[in-house]
């Protein structure tokens, strides 16, 4: 009985240090699944993010050449008509499914800025599809396009925590627009 009680201290260090390195490891393992999840995640939510995206420049870019008339200095290239609508259907098409990523894998604020940068988009495609009146100022309505855009990819850097600054391009858009407009078209001498 005395040689159990003299090693009864090492027998509790052995099982102490065996619990303390099973429970060290499932801790360790445990984190580590939760960091190669969350890379998983953030690596599905920007593909959702770009796809999105993506479609909706499609859209848009479709919208363009269809409203390219009611543009003066556009440089757009007009669409003939027909061509122009079933592409933008196609577009939607696309949008509508990617869509549904988003909403799933998005988080909050990016969801409800691509939502306020399709509806954005969604004014010049109704002018596209001769559904409104051309407003007096189309170029407003693409500098909410423009605007919705820089928020939608400032909801989606943040959702991904992406650094690095700003990367908006509705002030830059704004200028070259303007810029555009009053250039006065060089007359060639002689």
């Amino acid at each position: 009985m005395s040689t159990l009680l003299t090693q009864l201290p090492t027998l509790l260090g052995v099982l102490v240090g065996t619990l303390g390195t099973i429970l060290a490891t499932s801790l360790a393992d445990r984190a580590r699944w939760r960091r190669s999840q969350s890379v998983r995640w953030d690596e599905r939510r920007l593909d959702a993010y770009v796809d999105y995206a993506h479609a909706l420049k499609e859209s848009h870019a479709v919208a363009l050449r269809l409203t390219a008339d009611h543009r003066p200095g556009s440089r757009s290239h007009p669409i003939e008509r027909e061509e122009g609508l079933a592409r933008l259907a196609e577009a939607d098409a696309r949008r509508t499914i990617v869509w549904e990523n988003l909403l799933l894998l998005g988080d909050e604020p990016t969801v409800a800025a691509a939502a306020s940068w399709r509806d954005a988009i969604w004014q010049v495609e109704r002018l596209a599809r001769e559904l409104v009146e051309a407003p007096s100022d189309v170029a407003e309505m693409l500098t909410r396009v423009d605007e919705a855009r820089d928020g939608y990819y400032r909801a989606a850097r943040r959702s991904l925590a992406v650094r690095g600054g700003s990367v908006e391009q509705s002030a830059t858009l704004r200028q070259a627009l303007a810029d555009r407009s009053t250039a006065t078209p060089e007359v060639p001498a002689g």
